[in-house]
């Protein structure tokens, strides 16, 4: 069976080395510094595995960039709005160049955090309370629940990009319009304390659960890609029963919003051990802090070997 298995793994190594891999990254999103560095681990995985593999730093330019190239596959290293959001993937469909990662509709329906909370509560999955505001409209919570803290973000950034945490009721203004910086839309919603968790997927499988404990007062944009400011548990020390709630409904939010290839899902757990579900990353970084590699590791998939997982899957 072993022997089997790397029969196969050898045959799609083949396959993939006659071909030319085009790595989409950098773009114009406000995360454009970390897709850069995403991108050219990636390359460096691939080249190290023996592939043809170039950069294509994405600009108003890709389409002529994407036909001059002529590329075979192309490997997603793009985050935010304009590479994850669904828009590369339709280009790429018209184009018909097969790539990594979810399709259109999952990487609309993932980056807008509205759309995809309302798909998560009609597959009656757990979500935190939350209201929708629209620029121009005044502050008006609506029903009840809401208390201090207050988490304020905006509908479609990653990286907690333009997030607040709110404490006091006079720093609501001053958040929406952070927030209302990066876009029309925002999230006002119940903050929940207790611990924060992620889940990495490959294909169909949940990784190891992985713990984030951020230094600072939550989970900053700096927290998360400058070493040494937060710990991370792998796997995350939860109740067993919590442990493989928490997976199954990774898995639950990854398929209801179709996607495929790989993602990662954002959880908190309450006090009381009770999941509630954050987002689902479609693209999630690939750096040497980032959090897939972290939990792929612990399953015993080194970086280059998860980059060709990924890479394979579009086979």
């Amino acid at each position: 069976m072993q022997n089997l298995k790397c029969k196969m793994q050898n045959e799609k190594l083949k396959r993939l080395k006659k071909k030319k891999i085009g790595v989409l990254m950098g773009g114009t999103s406000a995360e454009r510094e970390i897709s850069l560095k995403t991108g050219k681990a990636i390359l460096q995985a691939l080249k190290r595995k023996g592939l043809k593999a170039i950069p294509i730093d994405v600009g108003k330019d890709i389409t002529e960039r994407l036909l001059g190239e002529k590329i075979d596959l192309a490997f997603i290293a793009l985050h935010g709005r304009g590479g994850e959001d669904g828009t590369v993937q339709g280009l790429l469909e018209l184009l018909r160049i097969p790539y990594t990662g979810s399709g259109v509709l999952a990487s609309a329906l993932a980056l807008n955090k509205i759309q995809a909370k309302k798909v998560f509560k009609f597959h009656r999955l757990p979500v935190p309370r939350f209201q929708v505001l629209k620029k121009g409209q005044g502050l008006r919570v609506k029903g009840r629940g809401f208390s201090l803290p207050l988490v304020i973000k905006p509908a479609r950034e990653g990286s907690t990009i333009g997030l607040s945490i709110i404490h006091n009721k006079r720093d609501i203004r001053k958040a929406m319009e952070k927030a209302f910086r990066y876009d029309g839309e925002i999230i006002l919603e119940e903050y929940i304390e207790g611990k924060e968790v992620t889940v990495g997927i490959v294909g169909d499988e949940a990784l190891p659960v992985i713990e984030i404990r951020p230094k600072d007062a939550f989970y900053t944009y700096e927290a998360k890609y400058i070493k040494g400011l937060t710990d991370f548990v792998i796997p995350a020390p939860l109740p067993k029963r919590a442990y493989s709630q928490v997976q199954r409904i990774a898995l639950a939010a990854y398929h209801a919003l179709g996607c495929r290839h790989f993602a990662r899902v954002d959880i908190v757990m309450n006090k009381k051990n009770k999941p509630y579900l954050l987002e689902v990353n479609t693209i999630p970084g690939m750096t040497a802090t980032s959090l897939l590699p972290q939990a792929a590791a612990k399953r015993g998939i080194g970086f280059d070997d998860l980059v060709l997982k990924i890479l394979e899957l579009t086979l």
